[in-house]
């Protein structure tokens, strides 16, 4: 499912993104805040790729490459993933290239992925879960009206923090 927004375009990652997914989730900036095995080589940039086709494929995820739409490399992802068995719930994650950080964009590719959530998927509720030091994430978050969830916690995580955005809150600003 591919989405556009004003300056961005959200498509699928396939195995010519190799190079890009590699950059991006072996920035050293962005791993600060992510627990993860980044890949080492091109190699484990393909396995993660072919990974993610494969739930998406299955509808376990939805995941997307972000691209300024006059260029063609990705400078980030965004996904919808981590269903609830009723698939009324999901959790969202994303990146993004620190030189790319303070400019608008994952909040752009946010609202667009709410909307798909919330009007196509018809999702009640989106988790988000961040670093407590990551303020950029967290300033993001706040914006698009999620809600930090005092006391919850993330299992096995213990710098993590848990954000959720209900259908209500949600619809209270339009997300379309």
């Amino acid at each position: 499912m591919k989405l556009e927004t004003e300056r961005l375009l959200l498509k699928n990652i396939n195995e010519s993104h190799v190079d890009d997914i590699l950059r991006i989730r072996s920035n050293e900036v962005i791993n600060r805040f992510v627990i993860r095995n980044s890949p080492k080589n091109n190699y484990d940039a393909l396995q993660f790729i072919l990974t993610i086709k494969e739930r998406t494929k299955n509808n376990q995820t939805f995941y997307w490459g972000i691209s300024l739409k006059d260029q063609p490399d990705l400078i980030g992802t965004i996904c919808l993933w981590n269903f609830s068995e009723d698939r009324k719930k999901a959790e969202v994650g994303y990146e993004l290239l620190p030189e790319y950080h303070r400019k608008g964009i994952m909040s752009e590719a946010l609202k667009a992925v709410l909307d798909v959530g919330f009007n196509e998927l018809h999702l009640d509720e989106i988790v988000a879960i961040t670093n407590t030091f990551n303020e950029n994430s967290k300033g993001l978050l706040l914006k698009h009206h999620f809600i930090l969830q005092e006391g919850k916690q993330d299992e096995g995580f213990p710098d993590n923090i848990i954000f959720r955005l209900k259908r209500a809150s949600a619809n209270s600003y339009e997300i379309c």
